[in-house]
């Protein structure tokens, strides 16, 4: 990509956007294009397209996406599988019709059959059932990956889908009810420690394994892919290569607040996948690899939670 291109970086409000618009600049690229959801609903066709073609950008980074955790994601099933639906058809659809050769889609991990053998590699996709849980977003997800490669085969376009594992950092969901496990777990280790509690409570059994990436590294990794002119499309994991439990990941954000009390599992809530780790040699190949430690991204998360607090009192 040449320092002056058009990028459009869509979702740039988002966790994953934000992070994308930061590397971007920081790497020297002076002309990005965004737009609010207030300006453009990319669940409509017909906006997204007169907007493609009005603007007419060299590249796309997709990163809009309705997203939530667990429990968002069993509640507002329709809401998940039709607007993700919507956006990436419309998106890579009016790219195709501009001429926009070079896309990137940002899916999820959950992408992935809920059992398949760990780590999980990318031939694994559409080997078993997936999570319930969260099967319509997935299924959503699994969509914008053959739109991806579909348009590629058929027209030729150089579309890539990388797949993060479970991201955190800056410009995160701290709702308790809809947001992911880790910014769940800072808020109520926070919310415990300067309410004077003894304990605090984690959903589920507190076993299931996780792997986390920090969204800079994720950021950093999508940059990469998309300045490789020599990989023209093609299926990416983006992760650490490593993973904890859950009751470890709680203990380390613990240590992090400043939390001395104790942890109660509630049984009651669903644990989701059992474990996920991705098999990241793809990319480690191509010579990227991450190099945020989770408790140093976790420190840098605290403040960022700190300041959001601050702002909202």
């Amino acid at each position: 990509m040449e320092n002056d291109a058009k990028i459009f970086v869509a979702g740039h409000k988002g966790m994953v956007g934000s992070a994308i618009i930061r590397k971007l600049e920081r790497s020297g690229y002076s002309n990005l294009l965004t737009v609010s959801h207030e300006d453009l609903d990319l669940t409509c066709q017909a906006s997204v397209e007169d907007f493609i073609q009005e603007e007419n950008p060299e590249y796309i980074f997709l990163a809009a996406a309705k997203v939530g955790g667990i429990h968002a994601n069993n509640m507002y099933r329709a809401e998940f599988i039709y607007q993700n639906l919507m956006i990436e058809a419309n998106v890579l659809h009016a790219a195709w019709r501009s001429g926009i050769k070079r896309l990137m889609f940002l899916g999820s991990s959950c992408i992935y059959p809920r059992d398949c053998p760990q780590p999980i590699k990318e031939e694994y996709l559409l080997t078993g059932p997936l999570e319930e849980t969260n099967e319509p977003y997935a299924i959503a997800k699994i969509a914008g990956v053959k739109l991806c490669e579909s348009y590629n085969r058929q027209y030729g376009m150089q579309y890539l889908s990388v797949m993060p594992t479970n991201l955190y950092g800056p410009n995160d969901n701290y709702d308790l009810q809809n947001s992911h496990v880790l910014p769940a777990l800072m808020r109520k280790v926070h919310e415990a420690k300067i309410g004077g509690k003894e304990t605090f409570t984690v959903w589920g059994s507190g076993k299931p394994m996780r792997e986390f990436l920090h969204v800079d590294d994720m950021a950093d990794a999508c940059v990469f892919l998309m300045e490789r002119a020599d990989i023209p499309g093609g299926l990416f994991n983006i992760g650490a290569g490593e993973d904890l439990s859950i009751e470890e990941l709680a203990r380390t954000v613990m240590d992090v607040v400043g939390f001395k009390g104790e942890i109660v599992f509630d049984a009651s809530k669903p644990d989701g996948t059992p474990r996920k780790l991705l098999d990241v040699e793809r990319m480690h190949d191509l010579g990227w690899s991450s190099t945020i430690p989770l408790r140093q991204g976790l420190e840098g998360v605290y403040e960022d939670f700190l300041s959001l607090t601050k702002l909202n009192d």
